[in-house]
């Protein structure tokens, strides 16, 4: 996810996406269900989360008996315009949109707005929600805090040196870090903190250099947990296998991570929550029922200590 920390626009931060099937192409990938709602989404990139998040919203789609149309704007703020473009001329019930620039929200909302085609975020929410139809959003900020708030009792006030691999640069991983910076205690001091790009072949380039700069490296904040595996590899070629990881996501594979001491914590927001419900309650705020035009995703801090309460993250199959 990729956003721009400067924008005309407030965030209501998180990791998150919206409602479809993961493209391979700029434009649409093809369509879903056969109920009177058409629901155009564009998505924003195409990692795990994105995946597991389109299912979520495939299958909720479904389920809704709704019809879907699908696209993906790696990454690319032109090629989001492009698709949602796209979508308006395909005359959809509303757009579900995980934006990858919250610069391009202008544009996009106003492009829709002509054609009176209502938006609902993921992710973010616009300060003026009269713009939007709703969002379904994550609070990547208390993410960031949540792993900083485990180090600060990890650390139990001895001075400790931290690494950040955050993701690329732009809003959903200026929250995080952000977030994560003020919530480490004093004695915590950030040595590094490098963009992993949401790669995990940069971010394990990031590490390499970050512990040949830092060998004495306490911890590490990584902003999602496909990073934290590269991250972790790196580390412990070095022999740096005394680094401590916290992260983001909550995945299977995370949380085994979490079980055999690999990471020390995650965040968990689970995908298919925020799938089902930024579809669920889009069509419910379009037929007009008492739904949250603002939704907020749930967050739990997975430690060993708590593995069982961690949150389904991908639907199955």
């Amino acid at each position: 996810m990729r956003f721009s920390a400067r924008s005309h626009y407030a965030l209501f931060a998180a990791v998150a996406c919206s409602t479809l099937v993961l493209s391979g192409c700029g434009k649409d990938n093809g369509s879903t269900g056969s109920g009177d709602v058409t629901l155009g989404f564009v998505n924003g990139g195409d990692t795990n989360f994105h995946s597991c998040l389109q299912k979520a919203v495939e299958q909720t789609a479904k389920t809704e008996n709704a019809k879907v149309y699908t696209s993906n704007s790696h990454q690319n703020a032109g090629t989001e315009l492009s698709n949602i473009e796209d979508m308006i001329s395909r005359n959809v019930s509303a757009l579900i949109v995980q934006t990858v620039n919250v610069d391009s929200l202008k544009g996009d909302i106003a492009k829709a707005k002509a054609s009176n085609i209502p938006i609902y975020l993921t992710s973010v929410a616009t300060s003026d929600v009269n713009d939007i139809l709703g969002a379904a959003v994550v609070d990547l900020k208390k993410v960031g805090s949540l792993d900083a708030g485990w180090i600060g009792t990890d650390a139990a006030g001895k001075n400790v040196q931290v690494g950040i691999v955050a993701g690329a640069p732009g809003a959903a991983s200026d929250l995080l870090v952000g977030g994560f910076k003020g919530g480490l205690p004093a004695s915590a001091k950030v040595v590094a903190n490098q963009p992993g790009m949401f790669n995990p072949a940069k971010a394990q380039d990031v590490a390499e250099n970050m512990i040949q700069a830092h060998p004495d490296l306490d911890y590490a904040f990584v902003a999602n947990e496909e990073m934290a595996f590269a991250v972790r590899k790196a580390f412990d070629a070095a022999g740096a296998k005394d680094v401590k990881i916290v992260t983001a996501n909550g995945t299977d594979e995370g949380l085994a991570a979490v079980k055999d001491g690999r990471f020390s914590a995650t965040v968990a927001n689970s995908a298919m929550t925020i799938g089902q419900t930024a579809v669920k309650n889009a069509i419910g705020l379009l037929d007009k029922k008492k739904v949250d035009k603002i939704a907020n995703i749930p967050l739990l801090l997975v430690t060993k200590d708590n593995l069982t309460k961690a949150p389904q993250y991908c639907p199955k199959s």
